[in-house]
């Protein structure tokens, strides 16, 4: 083991070990610690894993929370993508399972003959979702898969100009008079047509690009490409500032963070650029992972949100995010250093 941890001022691997979290204390002594621990089955028979999987249907997707009107959007598709963000990412199981087979098997008959992965803005274009469920397709073990191939090649259509995403639809870009009113029928009508009035001159989404950017870091091929190269450039070029879109516009927006991660903020965006080799020398990087150093609380751990803009409430919930996070942050480091 590297001497990473040094980099803090406090020890953030005791709080891990000592925090009574069966997948965290594994994942620590695994990844941070480097011991030899058992199985992987070991996290997959935990009982929050386990309540999981027993909601799953048939189909392989998991069920709607609340009665919606599904008359465009998908969201049984939405809600297998949340539930698969915790059994991929956060407790690693893979297409070993029979339930993650069955569940990528639902999220692969949403793909259309394009390659995009449709249905969470209706008929309209969503490479940034498109992007972060590819990402946990790859780390299921589907990176070789030819509907994972189609996909890249798809998002590699939908780049802007300058080589990054948009949050949104590209498709719609290019409309005139585009309201709020028309964006929120094109987005939730299944009776809408895809829009395919591109413009290709409005800059990228720093939001967008990095969430597009997670499929990229885990598939050995492409996050060595000179157009990933390129997004992560823009993304890191825009690391405490406000982005060039009105979603997610203001710069607090990169200190809120999720594990497993859904928007892009400074820890999924590091994340990704560690894991395409990217080095710690480099200005941004360096910058941000001065300022993670600079905001570890005394505990050991970082806090859910250094944001002014989003509040979080300091409770049992919140202490096991922190948990998470920080994993994500000290596995960071370690790639880094």
């Amino acid at each position: 083991m590297t001497d990473w941890p040094s980099k803090f001022t406090y020890d953030p691997i005791k709080p891990l070990l000592k925090s009574g979290n069966d997948a965290i204390i594994y994942f620590t002594r695994r990844d941070l610690l480097e011991e030899k621990v058992d199985p992987i089955d070991m996290v997959w028979d935990l009982s929050e894993v386990q309540r999981i999987l027993s909601k799953q249907l048939d189909n392989g997707s998991w069920p709607v929370r609340s009665k919606k009107n599904t008359n465009g959007v998908k969201y049984p598709l939405i809600e297998t993508w949340k539930q698969l963000r915790f059994l991929i990412q956060q407790y690693e199981m893979d297409n070993t399972h029979l339930s993650i087979r069955k569940a990528a098997d639902f999220i692969f008959s949403c793909q259309t003959e394009e390659g995009d992965i449709r249905g969470i803005l209706a008929n309209q274009y969503a490479p940034y979702y498109t992007g972060a469920i590819m990402y946990l397709l790859i780390k299921a073990g589907y990176r070789d898969d030819p509907r994972i191939l189609k996909g890249f090649k798809w998002l590699l259509e939908m780049r802007q100009s300058d080589g990054g995403w948009v949050i949104g639809s590209p498709g719609m870009i290019g409309l005139p008079n585009l309201t709020r009113s028309l964006v929120n029928d094109l987005t939730s009508n299944n009776d809408r047509k895809t829009v395919r009035s591109f413009d290709k001159s409005k800059p990228f989404s720093a939001a967008g690009t990095g969430m597009v950017l997670r499929s990229f870091a885990v598939h050995p091929y492409y996050k060595k490409s000179k157009e990933a190269k390129t997004a992560a450039g823009l993304l890191k070029s825009k690391f405490f500032k406000k982005d060039n879109w009105k979603s997610y516009k203001h710069p607090d927006n990169w200190l809120r963070f999720q594990f497993p991660f859904w928007w892009t903020n400074l820890v999924s965006a590091l994340d990704s650029l560690s894991l395409m080799g990217f080095s710690q020398k480099e200005k941004e990087i360096k910058n941000a992972l001065n300022w993670l150093i600079d905001h570890q609380e005394s505990d050991g751990l970082w806090k859910i949100s250094y944001s002014q803009i989003h509040k979080t409430p300091n409770n049992k919930r919140t202490f096991n995010s922190r948990l998470w996070i920080t994993l994500s942050i000290c596995r960071i480091f370690k790639r880094f250093i």
